[in-house]
């Protein structure tokens, strides 16, 4: 779904992080006695490396929105023309969006929930009447204004280059640290920064600020790339667009439970529903961890600026590099500079099955290419890659639902007064035999696919 480029830059990140900068740190620190070299790794990594990352999808971000702003504000100009202007002169069925009233009626209803959400999250802090009103009027025009702007940059790149290079990470990082810093300014002048709960109460309310940007940003980036997709088979914009608008309410009112749900099954890193549980086994969520380390970071005057500066100058230099390999190759060689930030502040375990799919695709359509030059066979590239794409999707989809359905299993087995490992095999040395199976039942996944893409490739 990445492509070679962007497999090759999240590689170029792992090199970095685990071939330059975290050997660098663990040489130049000193390791605990009573800490095996692995947890001392991962250690530096979370506590300084992954800053480093941060910094780079930071300046990636600012990068990427420069580089739109043009287009992004041509575009809005457009879409403001037409929204003054009504609903389009053409009988065309495919010109037909939703009218400028209703968008306007779907846009105060929008930001009345945003109001109405802020001001139940505010009100239970012990703050006077005239300092909520001003927090939700502050949270609410940043949400809003930041929202604007990032739904447009989120969607553009959607459905420009595809969904997967929608810069959010670094848009959401972006986000958390202006509604920081304004929260902060806000915590200063009231005096509400000044004890421990007013500055957990502001964290969190970043967090629940930023989290409205975020949603925004996601919902954008989905959205356009349907719209995209139905632009080019010819759909109605119009019943797309309420169709969209319906999967919204439907996401809003099925995503809260299954997160519940996982939480009390899983957990979450470092928000754990059981004293007893196993810490291993949480939900990493390793974007929303990184942004509340930032926002408590800022609040507590304790964040790392030293490697995010660090991390900011490295995502410039890679910038430059980027822009020479796309001048002197006519843009045929690139190295995206959120790929490889992405590389940094990732964990390995996450970076490296996509670096592996991201090669395993190239490899495979180069054979197709060249099965189709010896045969003739035009169509077989399409075939495999209509294939591998269904067969990916599968996988992705199929570890979401086992997911949901092992979090089931596991909160039923809790509140029944069972195990939270219902399903675990207990066998002696599991932890070395696991590892082994792991990787083992994932070259087998490799080669499956591999098999049965070429296979396809010769199908009828």
């Amino acid at each position: 779904m990445i492509g070679i480029v962007g497999g090759i830059a999240m590689l170029v990140g792992l090199v970095l992080t685990w071939g330059v900068a975290v050997p660098f740190f663990t040489v130049s620190g000193d390791m605990p006695t009573d800490m095996g070299l692995i947890d001392f790794a991962m250690r530096t990594w979370k506590t300084k490396v992954r800053f480093i990352g941060v910094g780079t999808i930071g300046i990636a971000a600012i990068w990427t929105l420069l580089v739109l702003m043009k287009p992004m504000v041509e575009g809005m100009i457009h879409s403001f023309r037409m929204l003054k202007r009504g609903q389009s002169e053409s009988d065309d069925r495919i010109d037909i969006d939703l009218s400028p009233k209703t968008m306007i009626y779907i846009l105060i209803a929008t930001v009345a929930l945003i109001v109405i959400s802020l001001h139940h999250f505010i009100a239970v802090a012990p703050i006077s009447p005239e300092l909520s009103i001003l927090l939700v009027v502050v949270c609410t025009f940043l949400a809003v204004f930041i929202g604007f702007f990032v739904a447009a940059a989120s969607g553009y790149m959607a459905g420009l280059v595809g969904a997967s290079s929608s810069p959010i990470s670094g848009i959401g990082i972006i986000s958390v640290i202006v509604i920081s810093l304004v929260l902060v300014s806000i915590g200063n002048a009231t005096g509400l920064f000044e004890t421990t709960d007013g500055q957990k109460f502001l964290t969190a309310l970043t967090l629940f600020t930023a989290s409205i940007v975020l949603t925004t940003a996601t919902i954008s980036n989905d959205n356009l790339q349907d719209l995209k997709t139905g632009l080019l088979v010819e759909a109605t914009p119009w019943r797309q667009q309420v169709a969209l608008i319906i999967g919204c309410f439907v996401g809003a009112l099925v995503i809260a439970p299954v997160l519940e749900i996982l939480y009390h099954a899983y957990g979450f890193t470092g928000a754990l529903p059981r004293p007893d549980m196993d810490p291993t086994q949480a939900l990493s969520a390793p974007q929303a961890t990184i942004m509340t380390t930032i926002s408590q970071g800022i609040f507590t005057n304790q964040l790392e600026w030293t490697y995010i500066l660090t991390g900011v100058g490295l995502g410039a230099v890679l910038i430059i590099i980027d822009e020479f390999l796309k001048k002197v190759s006519n843009k045929a060689f690139a190295l995206p500079v959120l790929a490889v930030g992405i590389g940094i502040y990732l964990p390995p375990s996450i970076n490296t099955p996509v670096v592996v799919g991201a090669f395993l695709a190239w490899f495979i359509n180069r054979h197709i290419a060249n099965y189709a030059a010896r045969t003739g066979d035009k169509q077989a590239s399409a075939k495999a890659e209509r294939f591998g794409t269904l067969f990916s999707a599968g996988l992705i989809v199929g570890e979401s639902l086992m997911g949901v359905i092992l979090a089931f299993i596991i909160a039923a087995s809790v509140t029944s007064g069972g195990s939270e490992a219902p399903l675990a095999l207990n066998l002696e040395n599991w932890d070395g035999i696991g590892e082994i199976l792991g990787l083992t039942v994932f070259i087998a996944g490799i080669i499956i696919f591999a098999s049965r893409v070429l296979r396809a490739k010769k199908s009828d």
